[in-house]
């Protein structure tokens, strides 16, 4: 493939990003809409119940759902504006091509769906089935996660499928099935209503898990002690009794440290560990040298501050832990995930009320997503593809033979590299916008140049697809029937609001014409996304993420309901544990030992600072979505480079200025914005931009070992300030970031 057809000043002018805004009066019908839909926000894992307004086949506004029990019709600004990407002058209403010199028009979708399929037969008939890839995402319904997975095995032949949770939840997953033997949650969130110590570790709950806060505040209303562990001083840490400002990249160290603590000072649940639990005493002399005065060393918080940590979540008698991408986005952040875990499990304190622990999901479906099929190494119902059993169960639920089903493909990021190497020739995308959101994107934009042929099903034309040489247009969340799970593990259910406007269609109706053209029809008869739904179900029946007892009848019914749920008439399981029978060989909890590592990067003297990365409130992943709603782009227009006083000192930068931010990969610039709430020796950048403007320009490419997730959470970097004072932030167009 060439580079970009047009400028991509010119493909933003037809494509966008544009700001959209309710006109001054509301939409037309508004006030008077045909009907409210119950349905579910689009965006991150607390997927919070909502009635969106349809007038003539448009969504014209919202209504809270008060009934909804997780929410109880409290939304966060996202969710406030989320219905503003209906009805957007972005949306793309018919496939389009590429045509060189011309930039993007549009085609019929005989023609755009024929040259897709042949293009996929040449590549695969010249290099083999898995030179052609599928990138897919977890915003995605649980259907879809499905049927992507299923597609690409079964349609495609190809190994060669990873999706966009490899940059969210996968530490998270590898650490719960290394512990539990399963992969989610173990309570609901009202569990930590009556929790006597909460600790939140690399959650910034308050800006991008908004209504998830209201739980907290209402453990506090009970006297409930708050533990905020991040290198910045988040909204939720101002009113935390202990904010432990760890360095980035040394958290496995706090933890361990903690863990020491505990066992020095006989803070264990003793009848827990030696009757549910394996592998502690591996696990505690692993710890044995990890002294307050070590940790504090490494970490940089005062040993004060760890003691106290340690005596607070040690002597309480109820407890949760909540942690999200902060830890997990690490080239050890499976580490640290069983970090907090062995914390959990040392006390005793889960399978019973109001004592827990959570991964806290970033994406929308980033529970359910990533639980049916649609990652490399996994089968539906959270199942091994490389485990005989689980091949030979899957195949013949979809009538294929063993032997023909791909085995372990590579993972997101691997991918890339594998098109770098010329192994990887073809890519098909979906819900996934990896220019923006891979790290070190200048590497991943030399990719997309030498793919011979790319496809990209979407609804906006994201940053990616404008390397497409087909983009589908697909559908929005509220256009097509679905289930989600969200960060609780409760199924919900997704309604049909409205049709997708003008030759735009629905996304499972353009797997199913792939499938089709692809010969395989046999294999997608689906009528319904019900009928996805039924077949996913007998796909999970004895996996780990079993939801065979759960239907679209009894979502309806109990408002969602919370997997495993095994057999029709089972009630489902909010609280995992209770029976102390975990889903390992052994059936106990397995304590694993999780040794302090250095990152990837270190700082140097060629690269002094530290940089992480992370969101903002008004802002959604890689921004496709919400850079294009015009009140979230002004309530942050552009990203900001966050530093210390003291360290803005030391460089004599004044606020707004220019700062050139360098690390091994590339070069960006970002107005600094001079704040008290971070470490002195790191700086912060949120990522949710692109082009110039993208954090990930600066981030590396280093992946955990076992979960394979990238290390966006700490790099090495050289600040050189510019002197000069950037405009104002409502000029800096950096929503479309050229």
């Amino acid at each position: 493939m060439a580079k970009l057809p047009v400028s991509e000043q010119n493909i933003i002018t037809q494509f966008g990003p544009h700001k959209n805004y309710t006109p001054k009066d509301g939409y037309e019908g508004r006030d008077e809409p045909d009907e409210l839909v119950k349905t579910h926000c689009c965006f991150c894992g607390m997927q919070c119940g909502i009635q969106l307004s349809v007038k003539d086949n448009k969504v014209v506004g919202f209504e809270p759902w008060m009934e909804f029990p997780f929410n109880e019709g409290r939304l966060c600004p996202k969710g406030v504006q989320r219905y503003l990407q209906n009805n957007h002058p972005d949306r793309l209403l018919s496939p389009i091509k590429r045509v060189e010199g011309q930039g993007f028009v549009p085609t019929t979708w005989d023609d755009a769906m024929g040259k897709t399929v042949s293009e996929i037969k040449r590549i695969q008939e010249k290099y083999g089935n898995d030179a052609f890839s599928v990138l897919s995402g977890v915003s995605l319904t649980n259907e879809k996660s499905y049927l992507m997975g299923k597609f690409a095995r079964v349609a495609l032949k190809t190994k060669n499928l990873d999706y966009n949770g490899r940059l969210c939840m996968v530490s998270a997953g590898a650490g719960n099935k290394k512990a539990f033997g399963l992969d989610r949650g173990s309570n609901n969130y009202s569990d930590l209503e009556y929790a006597e110590v909460i600790i939140v570790a690399g959650a910034n709950v308050s800006e991008t898990f908004p209504t998830l806060t209201h739980w907290i505040w209402k453990a506090r209303d009970r006297g409930a002690k708050l533990i905020v562990i991040d290198p910045r001083m988040i909204p939720l840490a101002r009113t935390a009794d202990l904010h432990l400002d760890v360095r980035p990249g040394t958290d496995s160290a706090l933890y361990g440290a903690m863990l020491k603590y505990l066992v020095d000072h006989d803070m264990l649940d003793h009848d827990f560990i030696d009757n549910h639990t394996s592998g502690f005493q591996e696990t505690i002399d692993s710890v044995k040298d990890y002294t307050l005065e070590w940790a504090e060393e490494v970490t940089g918080i005062k040993k004060e501050k760890i003691q106290q940590a340690a005596e607070l979540w040690g002597k309480a008698k109820t407890s949760f832990l909540l942690h999200a991408r902060g830890i997990e986005h690490h080239s050890k952040g499976v580490d640290n995930v069983l970090g907090c875990i062995n914390l959990v499990l040392a006390t005793g304190r889960i399978g019973r009320p109001y004592c827990g622990y959570a991964t806290i999901t970033g994406q929308g479906n980033g529970q359910g997503g990533r639980e049916h099929g649609h990652k490399c190494d996994q089968l539906p119902g959270n199942r091994d593809i490389e485990n005989p059993e689980h091949r030979k169960y899957i195949s013949e639920v979809w009538g294929i033979n063993e032997k023909d089903m791909p085995g372990k493909g590579l993972s997101a990021y691997e991918i890339i590299e594998a098109i770098h190497r010329g192994e990887i020739k073809g890519l098909l995308s979906i819900c996934f916008n990896p220019l923006v959101s891979l790290p070190n994107s200048n590497y991943v934009r030399e990719a997309l140049e030498k793919l011979e042929f790319y496809v990209c099903i979407d609804f906006f034309l994201n940053e990616t697809a404008r390397h497409a040489d087909i983009v589908l247009a697909g559908s929005l969340q509220e256009e097509e029937e679905g289930t989600t799970t969200s960060a609780e593990g409760r199924v919900i259910r997704i309604r049909q609001a409205v049709t997708p406007p003008g030759d735009a269609r629905t996304d499972t109706s353009i797997v199913l014409e792939l499938a089709k053209r692809l010969g395989e029809e046999d294999k997608f008869t689906y009528d319904s996304s019900e009928a996805v739904f039924n077949e996913l179900r007998v796909a999970s029946k004895g996996g780990t993420a079993d939801y065979y007892g759960i239907t679209y009848q009894r979502i309806e019914d109990e408002m969602g309901v919370f997997w495993p749920c095994p057999e029709i008439g089972h009630p489902g399981t909010p609280r995992l544990w209770e029976d102390k029978k975990f889903r390992t060989a052994d059936e106990r909890a397995h304590f694993n030992p999780a040794p302090y590592k250095l990152p990837g990067e270190v700082p140097d003297a060629d690269y002094p600072i530290i940089l992480t990365t992370g969101r903002v409130v008004s802002q959604y992943l890689s921004g496709t979505q919400t850079r294009r709603i015009g009140k979230l782009v002004d309530q942050y227009p552009e990203p900001l480079l966050e530093i210390h006083p003291n360290l803005a000192y030391q460089y004599g930068i004044k606020q707004r200025e220019l700062i050139k931010v360098t690390t091994r990969r590339g070069e960006g610039i970002f107005p600094a914005n001079i704040v008290e709430t971070i470490r002195e020796d790191t700086v912060f950048i949120p990522y949710h931009w692109s082009g110039k403007k993208s954090a990930n320009q600066l981030t590396p490419g280093t992946l955990d070992p076992i979960s394979k997730i990238p290390e966006f959470k700490v790099c090495a970097c050289h600040l050189e300030p510019l002197r000069e004072i950037a405009p104002p932030s409502s000029e800096s167009m950096a929503y479309a970031s050229v």
